[in-house]
């Protein structure tokens, strides 16, 4: 890898150097050629020297921001491509890692400071037509503003957060519990009279804390206790469906809507909410034991058709890994069908057949135009092996290999460049010949030459 700060001295030096022969050139018509061939050079030099000094500003868990977006990023790696460019790779949303242009990113300082967290209190200032109000911060974004659980977007100067009465800063005793043990260090004061100050001692206290073991009774009742958390945004939409169809709040108000800002103190579109995803959570249900346990979760649920909701809510299980999966998952899952209808992948191919990839983003766009094969078919995600690797992608990451010859061809392919690394450690020009070979759909007698050989030499049956 380059050593960066020589590789900007170097480009600086080089700059310099170009300029001064612009200056020499400049007037002189018979060196027109000339003159346009070191421009050229100048902006090359220019473009890389401004990357690299943009790149290392940059560090690992840096939280980022596109300029001109609102998104808020998280700096996963830091990358200098074979041509001498440095790409910082970006986890937007925690979901997807993208290789960004560092000149085109910002670091972002509010989110660095951390002067706010998901999941705390904020109040509307004055000058806002929702003063006073406050509200639960579900996502951040960039320069300081916030999404709330209600799907407000508001901007750092219409926001002051409310501080929490529980752990706050400036607390004389914060309690902190943990499985095993806990450190505390203390430091001594600097012993007086000496005319120098002592080295501050440290004083490690560990304290054990035993875990207990429930009875049979105490798993029960702790199970359904958490049911009851879990379940509670969706006892309290249903609950609220009852008052609403039945009217039982028409003796004492004349809208439903008032009935539950005064009883409640719910805004408009909350009740509506909450009764919405009551109803996803009754549509899930008869689809297995992972149900959501937010209302957040359920709410881009809300606006699809009940076949579409059980179809989201399991590529989401699975996307989270088999467990309950994050509002946002869901919410990004909704907006991608909208743009394409999710496809089965049972009903797009079988194991076996062969493909180009296309399409990729993140760190697997390198293995765009490669063929693969289909090792497993999931519901709406396909396993595919590659010459070096197992991906997981999409039907709209397969285009179809129409030559029947190489369909035959390639899956035996496989098993062979397979067989040949995990042989072993190869020689440098054995990987590079089967990276080739992962991209070719069908061998030219060169090709199939080449692979006999590898074979051979490293005593491979064929």
């Amino acid at each position: 890898m380059i050593n960066v700060t020589d590789e900007i001295s170097l480009l600086t030096r080089l700059e310099k150097q170009l300029h001064t022969s612009l200056d020499n050139l400049r007037g002189q018509k018979s060196l027109v050629k000339e003159h346009r061939q070191v421009e050229k050079e100048l902006a090359g030099v220019l473009r890389k020297r401004q990357n690299l000094q943009a790149w290392k500003l940059f560090e690992l868990g840096m939280p980022v921001h596109r300029l001109n977006s609102s998104r808020l990023g998280i700096v996963k790696e830091l990358k200098i491509t074979p041509g001498g460019m440095g790409e910082v790779w970006v986890s937007w949303d925690g979901l997807l890692q993208i290789p960004e242009q560092p000149n085109l990113l910002q670091i972002d300082g509010a989110a660095l400071a951390k002067i706010i967290a998901v999941g705390d209190r904020i109040k509307i200032v004055d000058g806002h037509n929702l003063a006073g109000k406050t509200f639960t911060v579900e996502r951040l974004l960039a320069r300081g503003a916030v999404e709330t659980t209600d799907e407000q977007i508001f901007e750092r100067e219409e926001w002051q957060k409310v501080p929490n009465s529980i752990g706050s800063e400036g607390d004389e005793e914060v309690i902190h519990s943990t499985a095993s043990y806990q450190e505390i260090t203390m430091g001594s004061p600097p012993t007086e009279g000496l005319g120098e100050r002592t080295p501050e001692t440290t004083l490690t206290i560990t304290a054990t804390v035993q875990l207990e073991e429930l009875t049979e009774d105490e798993e029960k009742e702790r199970h359904r206790l958490e049911r009851k958390v879990e379940r509670a945004f969706y006892e309290a939409g249903t609950a609220l469906r009852g008052l609403r169809d039945k009217k039982l709040y028409r003796s004492t108000h004349r809208t439903f809507e008032e009935y539950c800002y005064e009883r409640f103190g719910m805004q408009r579109a909350y009740p509506y909410r909450l009764m919405d995803a009551a109803s996803v959570v009754d549509n899930l249900s008869p689809i297995g034991d992972i149900l959501p346990t937010t209302e957040s979760q359920c709410r881009p649920l809300a606006r699809l058709e009940i076949n579409n909701q059980c179809e989201v809510w399991q590529q989401a299980v699975e996307e989270a890994g088999g467990r309950v999966p994050t509002g946002r998952i869901v919410k990004d899952i909704v907006e991608r069908l909208k743009e394409k209808p999710l496809v089965k992948a049972s009903d797009f191919c079988q194991i076996g057949d062969a493909f180009i990839l296309t399409r990729l983003d993140g760190a697997e766009r390198k293995y765009n135009g490669c063929w693969a094969i289909t090792k497993e078919l999931r519901d709406f995600t396909i396993a595919v092996d590659v010459h070096d690797n197992t991906l997981t992608v999409k039907p709209d990451n397969l285009d179809p290999i129409d030559l029947p010859d190489a369909r035959r061809q390639l899956p035996e392919t496989l098993k062979r460049i397979r067989r040949l690394r995990n042989f072993g450690l190869l020689d440098r020009g054995a990987y590079y010949v089967l990276e080739g070979l992962g991209r070719q759909v069908y061998l030219t007698d060169v090709e199939e030459g080449l692979l006999q050989w590898l074979e051979n030499h490293y005593s491979v049956e064929s």
